[in-house]
């Protein structure tokens, strides 16, 4: 089983969960609402889940293998990563040029200064 899209939906600059990504396997399965999350030790994923009646959430579905868990989670957090990056370099630049306006007086002088 490869991944062959990973696409995130969602960014959130603050909390504990910092986005919402959907993986795609082989073109033709998708599993959404995979969570990012940023805990004490680092980021990492959470797959889609629901609450149980006593208060437990459980997964919807997740990987068998060790190793799924390890790719899915470097191609989410890889694509996670990529995709903050490009949100931070399309913000614009604040302005440090400073255009100001000066209007002539009617005695030929400018401003408000008074000469001594």
């Amino acid at each position: 089983m490869e991944i062959t899209d990973v696409r995130v939906r969602k960014i959130y600059p603050n909390g504990k969960m910092r986005g919402i990504v959907s993986v795609t396997f082989d073109d033709v399965f998708v599993v959404h609402d995979i969570k990012v999350i940023e805990g004490q030790n680092g980021f990492f994923i959470a797959m889609p889940s629901r609450k149980t009646p006593d208060g437990e959430f459980k997964d919807i579905c997740h990987p068998i293998a060790s190793e799924m868990r390890q790719l899915m989670q470097t191609s989410v957090l890889d694509a996670y990563y990529k995709a903050v990056a490009e949100k931070e370099a399309s913000k614009p630049e604040p302005s440090t040029d400073l255009e100001v306006d000066y209007e002539e007086m009617g005695d030929g002088t400018s401003g408000d200064w008074e000469d001594s």
